[in-house]
């Protein structure tokens, strides 16, 4: 049977031998946390291949994650969010700051100890289809972590597989196909159970609904909610969709250009954002209703997004801003970068007017006409046949 509790580990899958290094935090503080973390990505040019710049794609930028919440991370392709994502689990190499996985600097681990961390950490990726190896069956992609960290033993392992097909609304019977014999849903759901295999506390989910039909979204996305609450998960929640990460999300963060612009509950950052890019992005989201789609204010970004090589000095939204425009070009937001700072309780945002963008009326609707993702509130998955 899975007995999966956040962080406790399964005596039939305990390693016999290493042990998973912890903190002294006592599970005190918060799970994740992101302490000013740059991620470059070096540019060489010329005949020599000699470094020319850097491309900032995640620059500076602190949040944390506690135990049991999911975070949504929303923004424009080429943001930072999946940069964000992979560098909590050191999949990305800092260029400066550092992560904390409950107290534990990850960037100061040994490979040996950051192997075994990692049994707590795990990660979904976007595409269903190239994420999972074509050559090797169900079982073996399952099973693979367990291996990795030597749990259980061979029938034990074998158990475990079929308990994660169930538990993913998947039947075990299908254990000996290959990914290529299953829809893009179901091999999501592979990816969903690979994931837990081996217990963790915190998953970074990389958009992983943004692949699949409209039809399949609501199924793993309902998956995903029945499991967090289930077994105490905490999520990083990647997305691009807006209506999808307000019904998933504890708290929601704004990213543009490689800077955190803007965080805080869904109730609050959706009926009144603090930052002009974010009030952007909701009047994107559709509406059902005709009618009060025509009533309400668009916004129309202007210009391309500037290039992480070379951002613009000050605010890195000011040039396709149309609240700069609208308070007349303001110096401030040209020479001084605006720092994360409370707005209201619990909600912070980038914008050195983010009182004016509160009072402003552009681009919301209100939260009840935001839609729901096809298919409605989480529910248990059955197993497909």
């Amino acid at each position: 049977m899975l007995r999966h509790r956040a962080g406790r580990v399964d005596p039939m899958t305990a390693p016999t031998t290493a042990v998973v290094p912890t903190s002294e935090g006592n599970g005190a503080g918060p799970l994740v946390r992101a302490d000013n973390i740059r991620v470059y990505f070096p540019i060489y040019s010329g005949l020599l291949q000699r470094k020319s710049g850097d491309v900032r794609a995640v620059d500076d930028i602190s949040f944390d994650i506690h135990r049991g919440e999911t975070l949504g991370l929303v923004g424009e392709s080429g943001c930072g969010k999946s940069t964000t994502g992979r560098a909590l689990l050191r999949l990305r190499t800092l260029s400066g700051g550092k992560v904390l996985f409950d107290g534990l600097d990850l960037m100061s681990l040994s490979r040996e100890e950051l192997r075994l961390t990692r049994r707590r950490m795990q990660i979904i990726f976007q595409d269903p289809y190239s994420s999972l190896n074509p050559r090797m069956t169900v079982n073996s992609i399952i099973s693979e972590p367990l291996d990795t960290h030597n749990l259980g033993s061979k029938s034990a392992r074998q158990e475990r597989v079929a308990e994660l097909l169930q538990l993913v609304g998947l039947n075990p019977n299908y254990r000996n196909r290959y990914p290529h014999e299953f829809s893009g849903g179901q091999r999501q759901r592979i990816g969903v159970a690979r994931a837990l295999a081996v217990e963790p506390e915190f998953i970074v989910c990389d958009e992983p609904i943004s692949a699949l039909d409209v039809s399949i979204q609501a199924q793993v996305l309902n998956l995903l909610v029945e499991l967090r609450e289930r077994f105490g998960l905490t999520y990083l929640f990647i997305a691009h969709d807006l209506s999808v990460v307000r019904h998933i999300s504890d708290r929601v963060g704004v990213m543009y250009l490689g800077k955190l612009v803007e965080v805080g509950p869904p109730d609050l950052l959706y009926a009144g954002p603090g930052h002009p890019y974010t009030r952007a992005l909701l009047s994107a989201v559709p509406i059902p209703d005709p009618k009060t789609e025509r009533l309400r204010k668009r916004v129309i970004l202007t210009g391309d997004v500037p290039s992480p090589v070379n951002p613009p000095p000050g605010c890195r939204f000011h040039t396709r801003c149309w609240l700069y425009e609208r308070l007349g070009r303001p110096e401030v937001c040209t020479t001084d970068e605006p720092p994360l700072r409370e707005v209201q309780p619990a909600h912070q945002a980038a914008c050195h007017f983010a009182e004016d963008a509160l009072r402003s009326d552009v681009g919301v609707a209100h939260l009840d006409e935001i839609p729901e993702p096809t298919g409605g509130a989480a529910t248990a998955p059955a197993a497909t046949t």
